[in-house]
């Protein structure tokens, strides 16, 4: 990382989280937008579309100094704030949502209030080394917390690939 720059999220218009993206390339900010496929069925025929993971939400690579540059990106409507301040999202976080995008498919997020509960470290399969607390565990899904932004990324992970 570099000295003082952060990962934050901004909220976007509806609808607007590849226009943003695509201003932020033309202003020279780093961004994220988290993008998987999708088949979409229309009556006449199928498709496969890059729909963003996030609604609504773009993350940016910046220094404090520069959100305001990122504000006035059309289609930013604010940074995303936790306790009267734009929330940091720490770098292990977009590292789990790109590996998690890369090892997955048709990946559903939830809005969660999230509890502490089990600690664990994946221990082998494609997030091995990875470690989160487990909100919910049924037959072989395992919800994995992303706590600065308040969702849960939920993948089939065998549970015999998990320790305390």
């Amino acid at each position: 990382m570099q000295m003082g720059i952060q990962w934050y999220a901004v909220y976007t218009k509806p609808c607007w989280e590849k226009k943003v993206a695509g201003l932020m390339v033309m202003y020279g900010i780093e961004h994220y937008c988290p993008l998987q496929r999708i088949q979409r069925r229309w009556s006449d025929r199928k498709k496969i579309i890059m729909e963003p993971l996030f609604k609504s939400y773009v993350f940016v690579h910046v220094r404090e100094k520069e959100q305001l540059a990122v504000r006035q990106v059309n289609g930013v409507l604010n940074f995303v704030h936790y306790l009267g301040k734009p929330a940091v999202i720490r770098d292990e976080e977009i590292d789990t949502i790109k590996q998690f995008l890369n090892e997955y498919r048709n990946i559903r997020l939830e809005r969660i209030e999230f509890n502490v509960n089990d600690h664990v470290r994946i221990v082998s399969g494609p997030l091995m080394m990875m470690e989160g607390d487990v909100v919910e565990v049924k037959h072989k899904t395992v919800k994995v917390l992303l706590p600065s932004l308040g969702f849960a990324m939920t993948a089939e992970i065998e549970k015999a690939n998990l320790a305390k």
